[in-house]
């Protein structure tokens, strides 16, 4: 049995018999005013974030959701795109898909502006998406791709690419890793069905949404979210596992490379009223941009001890330079 119908099957099982905070160190679910989740959405919440983001949804976008789960966040995207078609959920559990429905179903009754014709869903994989090319505006899926081998999640990515439209955001939240994982965990398909064991680095998972050809990453938080201790994991020391809300945008790499956000801001104090480094970035004397990694690293050798670039916050909601 591959590691891929390891977690078809595991997943059927809890599709039928939900096991609260199995895998994942549940959060509480996005609060939104008028919005009321069914008690069984909350039970399958499998997810170890969220890729619902409020200032990312304004007019009604098309969202494109792979591994529809028990349907929470395809109701919470719906809430945001009230007409019907508006959230395509791809499920390849049949099991699961069929609990998706019944939840929606029960949503009807506890939320009157939902429809369940507002998210579609239909069976289908990460790696071949039953969607025309640039055809949605939002691709996202939370706590699945983690579980893919590298090849696989290469695939995945390339085909969110190519669904989106131009300047569209894939938004995703996975596990990734603090050290490489050893491979007697890798290799252990109930773990990685589990969502412990697949993860990647921070590198390895940005680089590869880079190599898919976004041109443009924001992380949008990054906090603990598991431990595999020595004891049970077979480790000579604790390694720990963090949950990562990314959105990353289908725009052209720049020829110096993709611009990442983690929450660094470049401020000015030199004796001019502003910085203008004629490569578009202006920064305002004692005033914090944003700035991506990249232009961090440049401006903070332009003018050494006249413009000061703060650490990463893991946090980035727009408002920069770049």
């Amino acid at each position: 049995m591959t590691y891929l119908e390891t977690a078809a099957q595991f997943y059927s099982e809890v599709a039928q018999t939900p096991e609260i905070g199995l895998c994942c160190v549940q959060s509480t679910p996005l609060q939104l005013p008028g919005l009321k989740i069914p008690r069984t959405m909350e039970e399958m919440n499998y997810g170890c974030g969220t890729t619902v983001h409020p200032n990312e949804l304004a007019n009604q976008p098309t969202v494109l959701y792979v591994g529809v789960g028990g349907g929470l966040e395809a109701l919470q995207f719906a809430y945001f795109s009230r007409r019907p078609g508006a959230v395509i959920a791809i499920e390849p559990v049949k099991a699961m898909g069929e609990a998706a429905r019944r939840n929606l179903e029960t949503a009807t009754q506890l939320n009157p502006w939902f429809d369940t014709s507002f998210v579609e869903i239909r069976t289908g994989d990460a790696f071949n998406l039953p969607i025309e090319d640039s055809s949605v505006d939002i691709v996202a899926q939370n706590c699945l791709f983690n579980i893919f081998e590298p090849a696989d999640l290469t695939l995945a990515l390339k085909e969110a690419y190519r669904v989106l439209k131009p300047g569209g955001r894939l938004q995703m939240s996975d596990p990734i890793a603090t050290r490489t994982i050893p491979a007697h965990l890798q290799q252990n398909e109930q773990l990685r069905a589990l969502c412990l064991s697949g993860a990647l680095t921070y590198q390895e998972y940005t680089q590869l949404i880079i190599n898919a050809g976004f041109g443009q990453i924001e992380i949008r938080a990054r906090r603990p979210y598991r431990l595999l201790d020595t004891q049970t994991y077979n480790l000579n020391e604790n390694l720990l596992l963090e949950s990562l809300d990314s959105v990353a945008f289908k725009v052209d790499i720049p020829e110096d490379g993709a611009c990442i956000f983690t929450g660094k801001t470049a401020i000015y104090a030199g004796k001019e009223s502003f910085f203008d480094d004629s490569a578009g970035h202006i920064l305002q004397r004692g005033i914090p941009a944003g700035v991506c990694d990249k232009t961090a690293a440049k401006l903070a050798t332009v003018k050494p001890g006249e413009i000061l670039v703060t650490d990463s916050t893991w946090h980035y909601n727009g408002g920069g330079c770049c």
